[in-house]
Parts: C-alpha cells; structure tokens; sequence
C-alpha cells in the first residue's frame, strides 16, 4: 500500500500544478484580451475554455488523489488537518466547476481557482502519514458529517469569489469622499486577510526546506497545595523563537538574524505548552504579511484593490450578485446538514453528548448564524449588491477562521487533527 499512497501524493502534486497552469490561462483570457489584435470577446472565450479544461483535468487528477488515499489508508481522508484541507480544496474546485457551467464566467476562475491553490498549499503545511483512526473517527458519521461541511463551505467559498469581484467592480476607488474612502479600505484589508495565509505557508515551507529547529523544556506545577506535580514537557520550534514558551529552558537553539534567544516569553495566562509557539507562528506570519503587502504595494504603485479593478471591466455586477447569492444559497442546507445536523449525531455516538461548547463547534455555529442572517436578510429585507457582498465575504472570512484559527489556535476536541 505503500506504493499506492505515493502515487497518491503525486497525484495531489500534478492536481496542484495543473491548477497552478488554469490560473495562469485564466489570466491570459482576461488580461490578454485588452492586447489581442482580434475581437477581445473571442479571445477570452477561447482563452478560457482551455483555462476550463486544465482545471476539470486538475480536478481529475484531485479525485485520483482522495480515492487511491482512501484505499491506501483503508478509511475516508478526512480525518487530519492535511486530509480535510485537500479534501475542502478538492470541493471548491467542484463547487467552481458547477457555478462555471451554469453561468460561463471566465473572470471567476481568476478568483476562484487562486482559493483552491491556497488551501492545496494550506494542506502541504501539515503532517501527510496516513495516522490510524482513534476510537471517536471510526464511525461513518465521520464521512458524512466531514464530507458535507466541506461542500457546503467550498460553495461558501464560490459566493465569496464572486461577492469580492462585485465589490472591486463597484466600489469606487477614485472617490475621496468618506463612504468611498471607508469601502476602500476594507477592500485592502480582505486582501491582506488573504496576503497573511499566503504567508504562513510560505513562511512554514521556507524554513522547513531549511530544516530550521530549536527546542526547548518547560517546566509546569499542578495540582492542589500540598500534592503539586511537576511535568516537564518539551517544546520544538519549526519557525526562529521570537516568542519562548513560558517559563522554559533552552536545549538546543539556532540562531537567526543574530538572534541567540527569544526576545521575550510567553505570558503565563496562555495556557497550553504549544501557547508560546503557536503565538510566534501569528507573529511570524503578520511580519511576513506585511512584507510580502507591503512588496506587492510598491510593485503596483496603488492600493491593491484599485490595481485590480481594471480586470472587472466590462463584468455586470448584477451577474456576480447573483453567482454570490446562488452559490451560498446552494452551500446553506449542505453545510446545515453536515456541520450541525450530522456533527451533534456523530458527537452524541463519539463523545456521549449531542453538544459540549468545544470552540470548533461554537464557531461552527456561528458561521451557520451569519449565513442564516445572510440569507435572511437577503430575501425578506432586499440586501442586494454592496450589503450582499460584503456580508459574503465577512461569512467566507469567519469560515476560515473555524477552519485555520480555531484548529491552530485554540485547543479542543477537534484538536487531534494533526495539527503540529
């Protein structure tokens, strides 16, 4: 099974380039058409159906992946942070396919295809070993719960590619009055939002290729006066110590940047012997963010967000309202069934409890509450265009943070999922 498994993960590689190549052709249908010495309109037909055609054939190779994975590891791979985000990366690729051939808007694969490229990457950041299943994941509610809460966030996903189109074709980044003003900056701010993800893998990828590590021990006192126990545990650090863990001791440490220790430790309120360094991943990932805006800033010699508007010329934004509003609309019951419905059954069999206020589950819920508001107020109170938009991308937003911030961040019952 070995052998199958590798071929798997080769699979996952030419599924991630081919995408890579699909960006790359959707670009040129969209950008290359205002140098096209013939009918633009056609060029960019033709441009993107061959842009089409290498993404279904990523997509293909994106199946043969999940399905010799599956049988290599002998049960559905969803069960750590690298298999669900291929497989999450995998369903917005179908959610894209569906929306495609329903509407035949090439400008949305621009945007589209770079969210799936993101979380392929995403993915690559974990742990890949197949990791036998523990008691409470063999259940088959696991695939039903898993599988439907990822397809209903990849169509989550879609609304929110075609809401930030519509706020880039329509927000007027000419404007100096207040409102205009206000609106450009939170263009900016959902693409540093994006910027900083981009960062973390690329820092994480960065200095793993460099096989950079520091370890430390920390030292913890539990337990009631009288009966304390004293538990030494050790801390690897994959990312150059800005931040050491509290009350630690150093066993081995590379300096970088002159740095021969951390500039300072983690506060003793945050709890968890991972606390110092998951806090240092987020440091490292808002330096890395800010270089890698602050580059493209000066490569563009604008906002970001008035450097992309050109591309939407000639888009009716009514057509991105409606993509938006559609593809949530489809993603909603999906993402009710298997996020909430099917997840306090599988809780129920696993853990004894249909709830239990783990932080993956309230932000679970959390995100269902925004898109029922979402859906609620567009259909009975008309928020259409900007308000629709800005509330899709808010949602996706949120998505990402149950998916990225609550795994990596806050400890749970979720938190097995090869998360180190």
């Amino acid at each position: 099974m070995n052998g199958l498994l590798s071929f798997s993960s080769n699979m996952f590689v030419v599924a991630f380039f081919l995408y890579c190549a699909s960006f790359i052709l959707f670009a040129v249908a969209l950008m290359g058409r205002r140098w096209s010495n013939r009918d633009p309109v056609a060029h960019s037909k033709k441009w993107g159906k061959i842009a089409f055609a290498a993404s279904s054939l990523g997509l293909i190779f994106h199946l043969i992946f999940f399905v010799t994975r599956w049988i290599g590891g002998k049960h559905i791979p969803v069960s750590n942070m690298y298999e669900f985000m291929s497989f999450l990366s995998m369903m917005v690729m179908v959610a894209f396919t569906v929306v495609y051939l329903i509407y035949r808007k090439t400008l949305l694969g621009l945007f589209a295809v770079p969210i799936t490229i993101i979380i392929m990457a995403y993915a690559a950041v974990f742990p890949q070993e197949v990791q036998p299943l523990i008691p409470s994941l063999q259940s088959y509610w696991l695939k039903i719960h898993v599988t439907l809460a990822a397809a209903g966030e990849s169509f989550f996903a879609i609304g929110f590619a075609a809401g930030f189109m519509y706020l880039i074709r329509t927000v007027d980044f000419k404007g100096t009055e207040k409102k205009a003003k206000r609106q450009q900056r939170w263009v900016e701010v959902v693409f540093f939002s994006v910027i900083l993800v981009i960062s973390f893998i690329a820092t994480v990828f960065i200095f793993r290729s460099a096989g950079y590590e520091s370890v430390f021990t920390q030292t913890k006192v539990t337990g009631q006066p009288g009966a304390e126990q004293t538990v030494t545990q050790t801390v690897s650090y994959k990312l150059p110590p800005i931040v050491g863990p509290y009350q630690s001791k150093v066993v081995s440490y590379e300096p970088f940047l002159g740095m021969s220790k951390p500039l300072f430790n983690a506060p003793s309120w945050m709890n968890g012997v991972n606390a110092g360094r998951k806090f240092n991943t987020i440091i490292w990932t808002f330096i890395t963010g800010i270089i890698l805006y602050a580059v493209l800033r000066l490569i563009a010699r604008k906002p970001l967000g008035r450097a992309a508007s050109p591309l939407m010329e000639g888009i009716d934004p009514d057509d991105l309202d409606e993509i938006s509003y559609r593809a949530i609309a489809i993603g909603f019951p999906i993402f009710t069934l298997g996020a909430l419905i099917f997840a306090m059954i599988w809780a129920e069999i696993a853990w004894g409890t249909f709830w239990s206020w783990d932080p993956k589950e309230v932000w679970a819920l959390i995100c269902w509450l925004f898109y029922s508001a979402y859906l609620h107020l567009r259909l009975s109170r008309g928020w259409q265009g900007g308000k629709s938009a800005w509330l899709s991308v808010i949602g996706f937003l949120v998505v990402m943070f149950t998916l990225v911030g609550v795994n990596l961040v806050i400890a749970g019952l979720h938190s097995y999922a090869g998360v180190d």
